[in-house]
């Protein structure tokens, strides 16, 4: 795929102003989110990293990328799964280590270009109420599909995906926060996964996410050269997490968030309080029971509208979870979702030298001026680690990540967007009080001139 393929063309979706405070690029390759520009305060940001030119994210692998059809890490092997009188077999393929299978396998959901459905009535996943919805209520918004065939990756049936991601209006007055300074709504992004077998008498693995990593200072001027959210504060909502081995996989088992690496409990939520020395890359599942992800495709009538619900933030999925907060911007995110856990990835892998940083984060746009470790907060909203195979660690009795015919994946995910002004430093009020200092002694004079003046 090359710079004129129209998979690496950005599609824009933008809220309807003259200076919008949301606007998204999405690239149909590997359904990527290539930028978010958040307008606040007459400032420009851009609060995903990623490199320059789309194409860069060919090389810079799951940096803003839908990850499928297995988030995480798998075992490699094979492996038999049942439900019912349905049954087959799992055979995740080896591409990080030969023992560990990362994201998909050797060729993920992240490696294929998405069909954008330039005519919406063209999905077969979304109901003709949400539809309705969108139109009305996220007119900027757009649905992607592809087809996953039966075996690949070592995946079981033939799988049709559709994923819609749009942008919702700001909603609400100013609110008051607890330091008595307001807080103000600038809008919301909406993603929904949805899939199905289009075989009968099929059963698959699906655990579906958009793996976004984010610097919500990143755009500042006059910051440290290379950006950093070790000074983001976190709030994840979860009083457990998945222990894994020293291949990051699975034991089989949900731990305390007590324990000394686990950042949900530290005491002032920053990033950087206690940095583990290999950072973060670890699953925390939610204290609060999600709603189930899988439905009865008999049970999504037309008249049905989950899209509604999540844009009305009503119901048993509405309630932030997840807040990420920069430590300079005045910015933040807040995340409410139907996903059992949120996976958080600080980039310990990154290799400033072998990838590109964008030119409003400082970078040259050009390979070996990357990001380093540190340097982002991935947030991924998903099941927990191959839950079918370790049963121990599901947040729901019920939640397998299996997917039968018959059967509909809903995935879906709210990200709003916030902003109130940052206190100015000290070296700011100080300067503000030399200038005031320097404004008075002038006052002085020209009061000292005009009276001498009138004197005269």
């Amino acid at each position: 795929m090359t710079a004129s393929d129209p998979a690496f063309t950005p599609i824009l979706l933008t809220l309807p102003s003259l200076t919008p405070s949301l606007a998204l690029e999405v690239l149909p390759a590997g359904l990527t989110f290539h930028r978010l520009f958040v307008q606040a305060d007459g400032k420009t940001h851009d609060i995903l990293i990623g490199p320059e030119d789309p194409t860069g994210h060919q090389t810079q692998k799951y940096t803003n990328t839908i990850i499928g059809r297995y988030s995480n890490r798998l075992p490699v092997g094979a492996f038999k799964i049942s439900r019912g009188s349905f049954e087959s077999t799992v055979s995740p393929q080896a591409n990080e280590k030969p023992t560990v299978s990362l994201h998909g396998g050797v060729k993920g959901f992240d490696q294929y270009p998405w069909e954008p459905l330039v005519d919406p009535s063209a999905s077969e996943l979304f109901t003709p109420a949400e539809l309705a919805t969108l139109q009305t209520r996220a007119p900027s918004s757009m649905i992607f599909k592809r087809i996953s065939e039966d075996g690949e990756e070592g995946f079981p049936g033939t799988l049709l995906c559709e994923t819609l991601v749009a942008l919702a209006q700001p909603e609400g007055a100013p609110a008051q926060t607890a330091d008595g300074t307001k807080e103000r709504n600038l809008g919301s992004v909406i993603i929904v996964h949805r899939a199905k077998l289009l075989d009968d008498g099929k059963i698959t693995l699906i655990n579906l996410t958009q793996h976004l990593g984010f610097n919500l200072d990143a755009s500042l001027r006059g910051g440290p050269k290379m950006p950093s959210v070790k000074d983001h504060t976190i709030s994840i909502k979860a009083d457990y997490l998945a222990e894994t081995d020293t291949d990051l996989l699975s034991t089989g088992a949900l731990i305390p968030t007590t324990r000394p690496h686990a950042h949900a409990k530290k005491s002032t939520g920053c990033i950087g309080e206690a940095f583990p020395e290999n950072g973060y890359d670890d699953f925390y599942a939610f204290s609060k029971r999600p709603p189930p992800t899988v439905m009865f495709a008999s049970e999504i009538t037309p008249e049905v509208d989950l899209v509604g619900a999540l844009l009305a933030r009503d119901g048993p999925a509405a309630a932030e979870v997840v807040s990420l907060t920069g430590g300079k911007s005045g910015l933040r995110i807040s995340f409410a979702t139907n996903q059992s856990g949120v996976h958080f990835y600080s980039n310990n892998f990154s290799a400033p030298e072998k990838t590109a940083r964008k030119k409003i984060h400082g970078g040259s746009g050009s390979v070996g001026d990357g990001y380093t470790p540190g340097s982002a907060a991935f947030l991924g909203f998903q099941a927990s680690f191959a839950t079918w195979l370790d049963p121990t660690t599901r947040v729901r009795e019920d939640e397998d990540t299996m997917l039968t015919s018959g059967q509909v994946y809903n995935n879906s995910t709210r990200m709003d967007v916030w902003y109130k002004a940052p206190p100015r430093d000290a070296s700011k009020r100080r300067r503000g009080r030399s200038i005031n200092y320097c404004l008075d002694i002038l006052r002085s004079k020209w009061q000292w001139c005009e009276e001498h003046l009138r004197f005269r």
